[in-house]
């Protein structure tokens, strides 16, 4: 589908080119004018007032294998996994306040962090010991449908399910949270998302900074809104948005982390509810001056090279590594800020007293016991971008109708229409993601898929640390159109694409594309193309098994469980 070269959309937005353009051009970043916005626009806080730096930094625990069990087919180990969804409760305010109600992976938030070489299949358990349906969505990975978390695909509490994974991808940082029809929200919340970083040999070999939880740290960025007697708000009956006014790193709020002057690699991924980020790093003493900082990896995975910035912007289910290098700050203070809402009008974010904080970083003064020899390599990869398209095949419009935030006009809960695009399976697809609202910005997430930034209009370009790698969300902001491009493989399936705002994405702004046996394509393979398929759907348990490790959790029924799906070979033939 082609577009001339000009057409009327709606005031003041026009078509050009195949992409919506406006009047005006966004204005550069002006870090005082940020401050002089915020002072002027910026609400109280709803929630009570917390300290700000007073706790460290947590690192999630990283997540161990219960057992190696051998695939008949491949000879190869697959290693098992057990992930209770269990409820558990914090202390936000202390002495004399409510506890805050929590439910996460392992009974943790954020939950463990998986670190799994490339090539080495998983098959994750997640029991669910919590009161409310739960879906698991490894965001981030090709998994066969059936294993991808659909929406509707639910483990009721009392039943687990086994998720298979392959793991073939080049080395990246991925995310595990619920997606389950109407209630991700809430879940995601109150604590259900995790890590999951794959590693490779030529990721390894380039020596950026190194070692889980010392120099490669992960920053999951989230946000929360209190009531009065520290019980948490709750997302239930909101239906645009909850910015929340506390933010969170690794679920603490506003915490400090020890640092040494020396480079880090920081895992960035925004895993709040609604809330984007304009990142940018500060000394303490010189709050309006930015600091650049090297971004190496995206979504999906390492970037052609570094792209050197001084800000970034973040948003639901995005993630960025970035390195920083505090050598020449040792014994000073250096803070990770967030930008206003009003620069460069593109988010739509409610300030409050503290959000325009997230983490404060406190170099050491004391020489290394250690020279850093660590490096951010000028060429870090060949990114394997799809061989490109010249037409658009499919334009979606993100939008509310009669109150329903959908896409082309159409709701995820209307089962008959929802979906949206059939893809060739192994083609070359190009799609325009439109928002022409002036109200709203969303995050636009595609399953199954790699995708390249194409163009934007609306006043914004392509930013470097975007066009440098794949993506598998981008931000679709306001009074916008992007153009994506994606090679649609490796599987053929039936796949969800949505906002990431997750009140939108409860509220219905989901659809679904399919890439599998169609009539017109030839193809052959008709497993694994259900997401609902009855053999890969949750299994109830009783307790006392899984506390005796029988039944379904003894290590020989585990085995042959494990066996019969391998046995289905779902990962072995693919288009590359």
């Amino acid at each position: 589908m082609h577009f001339s070269t000009l057409r009327l959309l709606a005031p003041g937005l026009a078509i050009l080119n195949g992409l919506p353009a406006v009047a005006s051009p966004i204005d550069p970043f002006d870090a005082a004018r940020d401050h002089e916005l915020r002072a002027l626009h910026k609400r109280l806080s709803l929630s009570p007032l917390l300290p700000i730096y007073n706790k460290s930094l947590p690192i999630p625990p990283v997540k161990q294998p219960k057992y190696a069990i051998t695939n008949p087919a491949t000879g190869q180990d697959i290693l098992y996994y057990e992930v209770e969804i269990s409820p558990f409760s914090k202390a936000v305010y202390g002495t004399g306040s409510t506890n805050t109600s929590l439910v996460g992976y392992d009974g943790m938030s954020p939950g463990p962090t998986f670190i799994v070489p490339r090539g080495t299949e998983t098959v994750v358990r997640f029991i669910n010991n919590a009161t409310v349906p739960n879906s698991v969505h490894l965001h981030g990975s090709p998994s066969r449908a059936a294993f991808d978390g659909w929406a509707e695909d639910m483990t009721n509490p009392g039943e687990f399910k086994d998720y298979y994974y392959p793991n073939s991808q080049s080395a990246r940082t991925l995310w595990y949270h619920d997606h389950a029809m109407h209630s991700t929200a809430e879940s995601v919340y109150t604590g259900q998302a995790g890590m999951y970083i794959l590693h490779d040999e030529a990721e390894d070999a380039l020596n950026l900074p190194s070692g889980y939880g010392t120099y490669d740290i992960p920053l999951i960025l989230t946000t929360k809104q209190y009531n009065a007697d520290g019980t948490l708000f709750s997302t239930n009956g909101v239906t645009d948005h909850l910015f929340g006014d506390v933010i969170e790193v690794n679920g603490q709020e506003w915490p400090f982390f020890n640092v040494e002057p020396r480079k880090y690699r920081f895992r960035i991924l925004d895993a709040a509810v609604s809330r984007s980020f304009g990142l940018f790093f500060a000394r303490s003493t010189a709050l309006t001056t930015q600091i650049p900082f090297d971004v190496v990896a995206s979504d999906s995975g390492l970037l052609s090279g570094p792209a050197r910035t001084s800000m970034m912007y973040i948003s639901n289910g995005e993630r960025y590594d970035v390195v920083f290098d505090f050598s020449p700050y040792a014994g000073q203070n250096i803070e990770l800020r967030n930008v206003g809402r009003q620069v460069n009008a593109i988010g739509v974010d409610t300030d409050y007293d503290n959000t325009d904080k997230v983490l404060q970083f406190r170099v050491s003064g004391a020489p290394l016991q250690n020279p850093d020899t660590s490096v951010v390599p000028a060429v870090l990869r060949t990114v394997p971008f799809p061989t490109s398209a010249s037409a658009v095949d499919h334009i979606f419009r993100f939008e509310q109708t009669a109150g329903v935030w959908t896409i082309n006009g159409v709701a995820f809960s209307d089962v008959a229409n929802r979906l949206l695009a059939n893809v060739p399976r192994g083609t070359v697809q190009r799609w325009q993601l439109q928002n022409l609202s002036g109200g709203w910005t969303h995050p636009v997430h595609i399953h199954l898929v790699d995708f390249r930034i194409i163009a934007r209009g609306g006043g914004r370009q392509v930013l470097p640390y975007e066009s440098r790698g794949l993506k598998d969300v981008v931000w679709l902001g306001r009074r916008e159109a992007v153009v994506v491009e994606a090679h649609f493989a490796p599987y053929p399936g039936v796949y969800m694409f949505h906002c990431h705002n997750l009140i939108h994405e409860d509220n219905d702004m989901m659809a679904s594309f399919n890439t599998t046996v169609l009539d017109d394509f030839g193809y052959n393979s008709t497993s694994f193309i259900d997401p609902m398929e009855e053999l890969w759907r949750a299994k109830p348990f009783e307790r006392n098994q899984l506390r005796t490790a029988s039944g379904p959790f003894s290590e020989t029924e585990i085995t042959n469980r494990i066996q019969l799906m391998a046995s289905y070979q779902p990962y072995q033939s693919q288009d590359e």
